[in-house]
């Protein structure tokens, strides 16, 4: 058996054994990754919707109506943003509170792609944002995760958000982040798809 043989089946046996290493590791630690993944979901739908005493997943009745949905984002400017869950809130009694959104931001200029649920009431109020993942580029565009950020949502009962950079003066405005305005944009943005979504679960598509 020549050197180059021997040298390819050396190889060959390597990538095996390490591709079933990797196969075992992976096998081992999904089932606690995604354990991991869902407890993180639930502690940030609870903070941002203190009240309620369980959560459920809202479902769309039929494929119609998924894309019923999407089309209505995207009639309100909303083609950017994805609805990726939409979680009933209720209380002890099974009664519903309000509902708690996950929508996911695309990757713009900053790398940075967060993942934000935030919660309504009934009546419209939203409870506040949540952001349960975010890849951004060290500095500025972090201070996203900020309670001084995001406690400028809690509490309001407004149509949709928009930012400035010269103060707030009305509920519906937000203080966009000092030289990360792009972060800001992407945030309000998500934050209002969330808003939007809302309308469209409560019947607002029909009215």
């Amino acid at each position: 058996m020549n050197t180059i043989l021997k040298n390819t089946i050396s190889i060959t046996v390597i990538t095996l054994v390490a591709g079933l290493a990797l196969g075992v590791v992976q096998d081992i630690t999904a089932g606690p990754i995604a354990t991991q993944a869902e407890k993180s979901k639930e502690e940030a739908y609870k903070a941002v919707f203190e009240d309620a005493s369980s959560f459920s997943e809202y479902s769309l009745d039929d494929t119609n109506q998924a894309e019923d949905l999407v089309a209505y984002l995207n009639d309100n400017g909303f083609t950017a943003q994805t609805i990726d869950e939409i979680m009933v809130a209720e209380d002890t009694s099974g009664e519903t509170l309000g509902y708690a959104f996950t929508d996911l931001i695309p990757d713009r200029l900053l790398l940075m792609s967060p993942l934000p649920g935030h919660s309504v009431q009934n009546d419209g109020t939203l409870n506040g944002i949540s952001i349960l993942s975010i890849s951004e580029t060290a500095g500025l565009g972090m201070k996203a995760t900020t309670d001084s950020f995001k406690d400028q949502f809690k509490n309001k009962n407004v149509e949709k958000f928009t930012y400035t950079k010269t103060g707030s003066t009305s509920d519906d405005q937000i203080d966009a982040i000092s030289g990360a305005t792009i972060t800001t944009n992407a945030m309000t943005n998500g934050v209002n798809a969330g808003l939007c979504a809302f309308r469209y679960v409560e019947g607002g598509a029909e009215s």
